[in-house]
């Protein structure tokens, strides 16, 4: 399973390609909290990829779940530098021997603290090349327009994926 945190939602929606997700085959969840944030929140804001992370969960794409109320998630709420949305994906993760997408330092820090394995979105991007859904060059075109929308990557980061892009090509 798959938890999605807001900041791949956001950025691959924004480039037009959460459907890829799909092309996984694995279960791709978003947690109660995120998807009020980004979508509630979103949709009342005017923010277009809002709606296409409803459609995408409408077309079955993104399952949404609840979060239990556990101790983990009340030991997560209560640090202050994470937020609940970030707090409900490493605990759905862990609850459910799931990975967390999550591109936050912090999130992955925390995460992996609690022994949840995370991932990011390029990640995801990285798994469709190897598994023949995606060229090397498309994947590099959707780095790219991520990156021209917004999405952080450190110019070494930026590096390292192009050169694993060019060993994949």
């Amino acid at each position: 399973m798959l938890v999605f945190d807001a900041t791949p939602l956001i950025y691959l929606a924004t480039v037009e390609r959460l459907g890829m997700v799909g092309l996984l085959g694995q279960n791709c969840v978003i947690p109660e909290p995120v998807y009020d944030e980004v979508v509630t929140v979103g949709v009342e804001a005017g923010h277009p990829d809002a709606r296409r992370v409803e459609q995408a969960v409408e077309d079955g794409v993104f399952e949404v779940r609840d979060v239990d109320e556990s101790e983990l998630v009340r030991r997560l709420e209560g640090n202050p530098n994470l937020s609940d949305a970030d707090a409900s994906v490493i605990a759905l993760a862990a609850e459910n021997d799931g990975i967390a997408i999550l591109d936050e330092r912090y999130g992955r820090t925390t995460a992996e603290t609690e022994g949840v394995e995370t991932r990011g979105t390029v990640w995801i991007v990285l798994l469709l090349v190897r598994d023949g859904e995606l060229s090397a060059e498309e994947a590099r075109e959707i780095v790219d327009e991520m990156v021209e929308a917004g999405w952080y990557c450190s110019t070494d980061l930026y590096s390292r994926i192009v050169r694993k892009l060019e060993e994949m090509g």
